[in-house]
């Protein structure tokens, strides 16, 4: 080790590389008591080259000693008491802004400028040429499409092979996904789902009526006598459609026409009225009947109809109960539908397609304002026309609206 005097110094440091052999032969004149101010004198060498630096912190004040600022920004910096020519300038060509001289005032540096996002590179292609890639191209002629009618989703707008197959139908467009925080996207039914033997029956019966020429009748009925009927035997376990079953029956004994059926050799009447109503099970479509319905009263229709209803449903009805129909009745009037029209089965001359009810307001002069609300059902006749004629389906509606009028004759 070696020993060195109190107060002398034992080593210099340089500023720069270059300042080295400089100082080397400095310190080889230093005897024992080196001045003390040479270390402070070379790290002031260091601010004094900077200097420069700061007198250029402002291009915009270099121009010829003239200081670019926005008006607000030298009112600003009057106020606040800062040199304006020692401010840093961020505004075009180096203008001073007022963000500046608040920035310069509070000590805070001034803000950077966002590096710009890299342009994305881009392409044009020639006039009349249209972008695709040569898999892309090749489908296109097999399915014979022109390339310039398919939006094209490849880099540059290229008309990619999954475009082309978007444009055939071969494939589906993609489902884009779903926003943060919104429901999941529902999942529908997809793809065939075969028959099963009912809904396959149902399909043949409904083409093979498309032979034969049908034509239809409308008419509203008013429903509150019978409305009024329905109430007063609920209780007992009669239901609507054992009442509309009855009530078609009775009308069907006047107009004997609608339940007869068709025969190349002429026109088949039924002795037997069996009503057949439509009912919607899972799976498919049923019409369980009614059998003799003009000759039973309604609590039996509605004791039988309950009974049939609990078959349909567990599939195990017989032939006979539900292919013995002579005349059907089609009844969507609890889904609130307002009018529809009905297929007529094969092999039957008429179908009767009940709505629901709806309220109207009617004149009246017994009322106090001259109106009064009743409630309306629209029923929908549908009949082979090779054998029941306009005037026959009037006239069996017209039956059938005075009876739902006055349905005490149902009981």
């Amino acid at each position: 080790g070696e020993a060195a005097n109190v107060g002398s110094p034992v080593a210099l440091i340089a500023a720069n590389e270059a300042d080295i052999p400089a100082l080397k032969a400095y310190a080889a004149t230093l005897g024992g008591a080196a001045p003390v101010a040479a270390a402070p004198a070379a790290a002031a060498a260091a601010p004094a080259k900077a200097a420069p630096k700061a007198a250029a912190a402002n291009p915009a004040a270099s121009a010829g000693g003239r200081v670019v600022a926005s008006p607000l920004a030298k009112k600003m910096a009057t106020e606040m008491g800062v040199d304006i020519a020692t401010v840093a300038g961020t505004g075009p060509g180096g203008r001073i802004t007022a963000a500046d001289v608040q920035n310069a005032a509070s000590g805070a540096a001034p803000a950077k400028k966002a590096a710009a996002a890299p342009a994305k590179p881009a392409w044009t292609p020639a006039p009349g040429v249209v972008a695709a890639t040569p898999s892309a191209r090749a489908l296109a002629k097999k399915a014979k499409l022109d390339l310039a009618s398919i939006p094209g989703t490849g880099e540059f707008g290229r008309v990619t092979a999954d475009d082309v197959k978007m444009a055939t139908g071969e494939m589906k467009p993609k489902r884009k996904a779903a926003a943060p925080g919104a429901p999941p996207a529902l999942e529908l039914p997809e793809g065939l789902v075969p028959f099963t033997g009912m809904q396959r029956a149902v399909s043949n019966n409904m083409v093979a009526t498309l032979d034969c020429p049908v034509f239809r009748a409308s008419r509203e009925i008013e429903m509150d006598a019978f409305n009024a009927l329905y109430q007063s035997v609920k209780p007992k376990g009669v239901t609507v459609s054992a009442l509309l079953a009855k009530a078609v029956a009775k009308a069907i004994e006047k107009h004997p026409i609608v339940n007869s059926s068709f025969r190349p050799e002429g026109t088949f009447f039924n002795k037997d009225i069996n009503i057949a109503m439509a009912v919607a099970i899972d799976g498919g479509l049923i019409t369980p009947v009614l059998k003799y319905a003009n000759e039973r009263d309604v609590l039996e229709l509605g004791e039988n109809w309950k009974e049939l209803v609990g078959k349909a449903k567990s599939g195990t009805l017989s032939p006979d109960e539900y292919n013995s129909g002579t005349f059907t009745i089609s009844n969507m009037g609890m889904f609130g539908v307002s009018q529809f029209d009905a297929i007529l089965p094969s092999g039957q001359g008429g179908i009767l397609a009940v709505a629901g009810t709806q309220e109207h307001i009617v004149p009246c002069k017994q009322a106090v304002l001259g109106m009064k609300k009743i409630s309306k059902m629209t029923v929908t006749l549908t009949c082979d026309h090779r054998q029941i004629y306009g005037a026959d389906a009037a006239l069996f509606l017209k039956t059938l609206n005075d009876v739902m009028v006055s349905p005490g004759q149902l009981l």
